[in-house]
């Protein structure tokens, strides 16, 4: 079993924290609410429900007994009745939403099911493992009526809305040039990941938060893809790559590169090295937590951007799109976008040619 460390209980218990003090987001009606595997980014969920007194966490399932008493040992699911079979859960527990994490490679089988029940759906990434299974998660939501969300919170971040803000003012021109890093600690890995069967691959396990971020900051799109995977020494993870490679053509000729790698030394403070350079014909604007959000232009030399922009949370803005009916920070169209072009750089490794995306 992989413990709860990997950003949820101790990035989560910093949420609570910020969303304690948040004014609390009231719904129309009760919300009943449930968490369908333990693993993945649950606390994006969980750990703001301090301010939606209107949701309530009533089920919780993981195959591991251990981590569904982890999970309840916290007070939000300290009453969630819990379960070691999903299909079981669908069948008892009258429902409004569920959050769907755990393993990526049922995943998508699981959104179906729950499309199908009518119920409103938070997703971990990606949707699915292959485009085949991608295209049925379209259908049974269109077929569905009903609203989807994916947990890549990374935009609702001050950093990133920042660099967002600085490419919409103009100060850097228009962007013809992005690198970007995802670097983690390996750390403690589940099974499911050593397997390309039930994991599906790095590429689209975790480029796809830093895909999202390169098209949310730049406006440009993503058109073609070239990458190369490979798992150097650590034997122990199977099929689970460590080191990936990407490179992107942008809509308007200009040129992306994402390299990410599991080889974060243990003794590193942070347990990610998150990096995103953004060149354009005026400037360039950047992010890396040693140096925090830097635009340099013709005019003006490097500075520090320290007045960022506020901070959301992904789930909340999900609630209030589906029961305000206000626009969503995250589009069901850009989580389809996301989630074809990391299956289409990941495929782009596998056979070792270009990939029109």
């Amino acid at each position: 079993m992989r413990k709860l460390s990997r950003r949820e209980w101790v990035a989560g218990a910093a949420f609570a924290s910020q969303a304690a003090a948040q004014e609390a987001v009231r719904l129309p009606r009760k919300v009943r609410l449930a968490v369908i595997g333990l693993e993945g980014h649950i606390g994006e969920m969980i750990e703001q429900m301090d301010r939606l007194p209107d949701v309530e966490l009533g089920a919780i399932q993981d195959r591991d007994p251990k981590l569904r008493q982890q999970v309840a040992g916290g007070r939000h699911a300290a009453n969630a009745r819990q379960y070691g079979d999903w299909h079981e859960l669908l069948a008892r527990e009258e429902l409004d939403m569920a959050g769907i994490c755990g393993s990526n490679g049922e995943r998508a089988e699981i959104i179906v099911a729950c499309a199908r029940r009518k119920l409103h759906i938070v997703a971990e990434k990606p949707l699915a493992i292959t485009t085949g299974e991608l295209e049925r998660v379209k259908q049974a939501v269109a077929e569905n009526g009903i609203r989807l969300t994916m947990l890549i919170e990374m935009r609702f971040t001050p950093q990133y809305r920042a660099l967002k803000q600085i490419v919409d003012s103009g100060d850097i021109g228009e962007v013809a040039q992005m690198a970007a890093q995802k670097s983690y600690k390996l750390g403690e890995r589940a099974e499911w990941m050593r397997h390309r069967a039930t994991y599906g691959g790095t590429i689209p396990y975790i480029a796809i938060h830093m895909v999202d971020l390169m098209r949310f900051t730049s406006g440009r799109e993503l058109v073609e893809a070239a990458s190369f995977q490979g798992r150097v020494g650590h034997p122990e993870l199977r099929d689970m790559e460590n080191t990936t490679a990407t490179i992107f053509r942008l809509d308007n000729g200009g040129t992306a590169a994402l390299h990410m790698d599991y080889l974060r030394p243990d003794t590193a403070k942070s347990w990610g090295d998150d990096r995103l350079r953004l060149a354009g014909t005026r400037g360039v604007a950047e992010y890396q937590e040693a140096t925090g959000v830097t635009v340099i232009t013709g005019d003006r030399p490097t500075r520090q951007i320290h007045d960022l922009p506020p901070g959301g949370s992904l789930f909340v803005d999900f609630l209030e799109s589906v029961y305000h009916g206000r626009p969503p920070g995250l589009s069901l169209a850009d989580i389809y976008r996301v989630n074809e072009i990391v299956l289409g750089a990941r495929d782009s490794a596998d056979r070792g040619a270009i990939v029109r995306l």
